[in-house]
């Protein structure tokens, strides 16, 4: 995965470069993500792995992505078939998209809750970790019962483990010591 990152990089910080010169960020970002879709789709798969000249691959991949690519996505397109780097499209837009989150001063916070959060309880959450982060919040709500109560939030390096089950774990670890 490393690697991928490292050879996605260059691609992502480039595109989003000239995404903020032209005023576009939301819409590259839209072109990256469908593009990183038409990748890892499975009939396209043996073709990016495949012997087919790039100039025919990077001709067939535009023609399978249709309009949601616009030209200067096209050139993108051509210069990463050129250098057989069409496989790492999916990491090119996680890359992009983490751009423009931090561009735009945005996070987006996994919170797992053993029941389902009421809009109140939602809005609660974003407000503290808005405050804590000094970011925008987008969350991403999910549920598991197996945490008894209480919520995990998770948002880059950050947990906060609010759960019942975390907190047995954390009192047996400390009877066990």
């Amino acid at each position: 995965m490393a690697e991928l990152t490292t050879i996605a990089r260059p691609y992502a910080k480039a595109a989003f470069d000239f995404a903020i010169e032209q005023d576009a960020v939301d819409s590259w970002a839209e072109m990256l993500t469908f593009a990183a879709l038409v990748s890892e789709n499975e009939t396209m798969q043996p073709l990016l792995a495949g012997s087919l000249a790039s100039t025919k691959l990077a001709a067939l991949f535009i023609s399978v992505c249709g309009e949601q690519v616009n030209v200067q996505g096209q050139n993108l397109i051509k210069v990463m078939a050129e250098n057989g780097r069409l496989k790492v499209l999916p990491a090119v837009s996680q890359l992009f998209t983490e751009y423009r989150n931090e561009w735009a001063k945005e996070v987006e916070a996994d919170v797992v809750s053993a029941t389902k959060l009421s809009s109140e309880q939602q809005q609660q959450i974003s407000i503290s970790l808005e405050k804590r982060l000094a970011r925008k919040v987008k969350l991403n709500c999910s549920t598991d019962a197996a945490l008894i109560a209480g919520v995990i939030i998770k948002t880059g390096d950050l947990v906060i483990d609010g759960s019942v089950r975390g907190k047995l774990s954390r009192l047996s670890d400390k009877l066990q010591s």
